[in-house]
């Protein structure tokens, strides 16, 4: 779909906080939205260039999180429902799948401006029970500055606030989760910052890490005071720790088996699918085995896992490129760590 042109869209301020489910406004990026057809739509976004999680990264040149256009695809999606497809405000959401592409980097290079986004957002599956739509599948692009950046296929669903309530009694029950227990720990220390590619501690969610095969397992860390992964209270653990976890795995990962720098890595592409919530109660570990993907060339790729008792919860593929030109031909898998010097 082309979105150039005067589109008739507003970045002066941004939407209700509760039109995306944030409890804090600097947490909104969405600024206006309109109708184009019946199951198209046009979204505004302006990406801040500064930001103590999004903008917590080593590598060079600054650029915008991947992971914020991905946080701004989800609050599309919510903003979608309930402004053009009917869903009240009260209604819970969950999310089903994702498959989230960065299309070019060099769009992702932060200027002397905000990012002023553009995104298209289109209605591509329904999901219903009966004669009643309770999700939808969404095929979404972002724009950064007239430059296309992203593009990401996301499934959601929704239900009335009581049934979900039935819905995570029920899973809970499952789980003999019915009376709440301490909360889980992971034993040990975090990474350091560096291994993950952040400066800052608090953005570190992994601990324990230990090599198995052309793998890596680590425990997750759920620090529920975090300010942006846990915007506000949740019964479960958010989609968005799971994606931060996977590319810190991956990127810890690249660095032990491939010898690649954390610092001169980016996450290009992540696609997800969750399969059952996540519980504060139980351990949560975090696994990515490096596999040969000839269709990515240039890329390292892996196959991730987030368990809870040793049941396979969350899956995902990460695909990481270097941000330097003179490291983006990587080794192959097989080949030793030493000799991908291009992005050490």
């Amino acid at each position: 779909m082309s979105i150039s042109g005067n589109h008739g869209l507003s970045y002066a301020a941004t939407v209700s906080r509760q039109l995306v489910h944030r409890a804090a406004v600097c947490e909104v990026f969405l600024t206006d939205t309109r109708r184009r057809s019946d199951n198209d739509f046009l979204i505004a976004a302006q990406l801040p260039r500064v930001h103590s999680y999004y903008s917590d990264h080593l590598a060079t040149p600054a650029a915008y999180d991947p992971l914020l256009l991905l946080e701004v695809f989800r609050q599309t999606s919510i903003l979608v429902a309930h402004e053009h497809l009917g869903v009240p405000l009260g209604a819970k959401f969950s999310f089903n799948t994702g498959e989230f592409t960065v299309l070019d980097t060099a769009a992702l290079e932060i200027g002397p401006l905000p990012g002023h986004a553009l995104l298209t957002a289109s209605v591509t599956a329904d999901k219903r029970r009966g004669d009643e739509r309770v999700g939808v599948t969404l095929q979404m692009r972002l724009d950064i500055d007239d430059r296309a950046a992203a593009v990401m296929t996301m499934a959601i669903q929704w239900m009335p606030g009581e049934a979900w309530d039935q819905l995570r009694a029920r899973g809970r029950a499952g789980l003999d989760l019915e009376t709440p227990r301490a909360l889980a720990h992971p034993g040990g220390h975090r990474l350091s910052p560096a291994a993950v590619g952040r400066r800052s501690p608090a953005n570190v969610v992994l601990a324990d890490a230990a090599s198995i095969g052309r793998g890596i397992v680590a425990r997750v860390v759920v620090d529920q005071a975090h300010p942006a992964l846990f915007d506000h209270p949740l019964d479960h653990i958010p989609g968005a720790l799971f994606f931060e976890a996977y590319r810190q795995t991956a990127l810890h990962a690249a660095h032990e088996l491939l010898g690649l720098s954390p610092e001169r890595l980016t996450l290009t592409r992540c696609d997800a699918s969750f399969a059952r919530f996540g519980e504060f109660e139980l351990p949560t570990v975090c696994r990515a085995d490096l596999v040969d993907d000839p269709e990515t060339p240039g890329a390292a790729v892996f196959r991730m896992e987030s368990l809870q008792e040793e049941t396979v919860i969350s899956t995902a593929e990460i695909a990481l490129r270097c941000t330097s030109p003179m490291g983006r031909i990587l080794v192959p898998a097989a080949s030793a760590p030493a000799k991908a010097p291009a992005c050490a």
